[in-house]
């Protein structure tokens, strides 16, 4: 059946590379990439996001990426917040994230909220769907149903974007701030939780389509910067682990491989 349910599926591949820094640090490189980049058309480059993560009762999608698999994936609702508070109506996006090797690809279809989480917590799919968006959705149905996935944890933050201009086109360097984190309640419209990482901290994040332009890994040598592996997800069960005792729902021993 064709319907105009979201007509927003995007895809997304590319590689990225992670930082963590000083405020300091942070607003100094952001000084010199304004010769290169400008800022993300959101909200002059800066908004307020929050992801709802969805695991399996053994947190597979977490130990994949623990264990560093070549090929592993994760589904989370995200919202961009913009001014706006969170309705049942309010556009939000469903999306898988996954990694094989180096390269990242992320999925994504533009959903009212209270569908997306009719299908991602209830497993029901819409009554209607898009021709081209049925594929996305129907795997997102099979993927909540193979790992028995449910939301787990929330992730906040604040982000400032800048992006690449004709030369650059791809090219995107995110600083994320004010990082929180919650397992309960699992509400995403409530603005709760708990610090990730020190606020004087920030997740800078540099994402390309194909190789680092050659300014790019001057700058970031010349500012003396190291990669990290950082995934703001498993930070947030690991911090929930060490906190909460009662957070005991959750398995934190690797499940077997086959």
């Amino acid at each position: 059946m064709t319907n105009t349910l979201s007509h927003t599926l995007r895809r997304f591949n590319r590689f990225e590379l992670k930082y963590l820094v000083s405020l300091p640090q942070a607003e100094a490189f952001k000084a010199a990439l304004r010769r290169y980049l400008h800022s993300d058309e959101h909200s002059a480059g800066r908004y307020d996001l929050g992801s709802l993560y969805y695991d399996s009762p053994d947190l597979r999608c977490y130990w994949e990426k623990v264990d560093g698999l070549r090929f592993r994936r994760k589904l989370r609702i995200r919202h961009y917040a913009l001014g706006a508070p969170l309705r049942a109506q309010t556009p939000v996006f469903v999306e898988i994230k996954q990694r094989l090797d180096r390269v990242t690809q992320k999925r994504r279809i533009q959903l009212p909220f209270e569908t997306a989480l009719r299908l991602c917590n209830q497993r029901e799919l819409p009554a209607t769907m898009a021709d081209e968006d049925r594929p996305f959705l129907e795997e997102v149905y099979a993927y909540l149903w193979e790992y028995n996935l449910r939301p787990v944890s929330i992730v906040r933050y604040q982000r400032q974007a800048f992006i690449g201009a004709a030369y650059d086109l791809g090219l995107r360097v995110t600083f994320d701030t004010q990082l929180k984190y919650q397992v309960h309640p699992l509400r995403l419209e409530d603005a709760a939780g708990l610090p990730l990482i020190s606020p004087d901290r920030c997740v800078m994040e540099i994402k390309v389509n194909e190789r680092l332009p050659y300014w790019l890994a001057e700058m970031i040598a010349s500012h003396n910067l190291k990669t990290v592996r950082v995934s703001k997800y498993c930070r947030s069960i690991d911090l929930a682990q060490a906190s909460l005792p009662a957070f005991t729902q959750l398995s934190l021993i690797a499940p077997e491989r086959v």
